[in-house]
């Protein structure tokens, strides 16, 4: 019997206000793919209203910690389901997010710049795309270097907002010194397998930024940022093999906090095929 070594560990729920399915449908579906266990991470609470129509309310938290608490009572000795979150970094807002994560016992943190909201728009847009795509990896950067996250999420997702300008080899002289920023923090990055279905269909971050992040040393988690149940670990064996490819032995995950390691040659073994 193949033993289960996998987590999916970037997913979400309704309270979010843009995922259908509940933790315990998520957790099936990771069952059935042959799973370890499912990270719960949904969107963190933020301040004074800031994006709430794409995340749990303040006055959700609770609820959500008791959400995840309740599945995992649920499936113990199936999958291992654990608390997660995935909170955007927003310059100025550090000591909320610092307080945050210190209220509840989160397995995994996933750091996340996400350049589609209002609020950041109205601080960091302007005409110049390619300064905006700057602007945004210089951030990602901030993000690791803030120490509050353990790996940085979907981590070129500026590219299917500025499409049209979209130059990797002219911006990739600017990715290069973020990562070199990052290298230095410890802090992992994130393959998102559900890059695939964006404008620009390719799993975040690019192949040409994989290999400078594997180059780097830089630890990589494996996600399928996963909103409806059926996209658990969706992509995970085509991921696996790109991490491979573009130079990395191993894939990473997060228990505690405390990152852990796999080979990935013993990670593909481990998946059951989706039907």
């Amino acid at each position: 019997m193949i033993q289960p070594l996998m987590y999916e560990s970037h997913s979400h729920t309704p309270l979010c206000k843009h995922a259908d399915g509940w933790p315990d449908e998520y957790a099936l579906v990771a069952e059935k793919r042959g799973l370890k266990g499912l990270i719960v991470t949904c969107h963190n609470p933020m301040p004074n209203g800031f994006s709430a129509s794409v995340r749990m309310a303040e006055d959700e938290f609770e609820s959500y910690i008791e959400l995840v608490s309740r599945t995992r009572e649920q499936f113990l000795g199936r999958v291992d389901v654990r608390l997660g979150l995935e909170a955007d970094y927003f310059e100025g807002m550090e000591d909320y997010l610092e307080q945050q994560l210190q209220s509840a016992d989160f397995n995994f943190v996933l750091g996340s710049v996400h350049p589609q909201i209002s609020e950041w728009r109205e601080r960091y847009w302007q005409d110049d795309l390619l300064e905006v795509q700057r602007t945004y990896f210089h951030l990602l950067a901030k993000t690791a270097e803030t120490k509050l996250f353990d790996s940085i999420s979907h981590p070129d997702l500026i590219k299917n907002f500025t499409s049209s300008s979209w130059d990797p080899e002219k911006i990739m002289p600017d990715i290069c010194r973020s990562l070199d920023r990052i290298a230095q923090t410890g802090v992992a990055m994130e393959l998102n397998t559900s890059g695939v279905n964006k404008t620009i269909s390719e799993m975040n971050p690019m192949p040409t930024m994989l290999e400078e992040i594997a180059k780097r040393g830089i630890p990589i988690t494996l996600g399928s940022d996963a909103h409806v149940p059926d996209r658990v670990a969706d992509g995970y064996e085509t991921g696996l093999h790109l991490l491979e490819e573009s130079g990395f032995s191993h894939v990473s995950y997060f228990l505690d906090r405390q990152r852990h390691e796999l080979l990935i040659e013993d990670a593909l073994k481990s998946l059951i095929a989706s039907e």
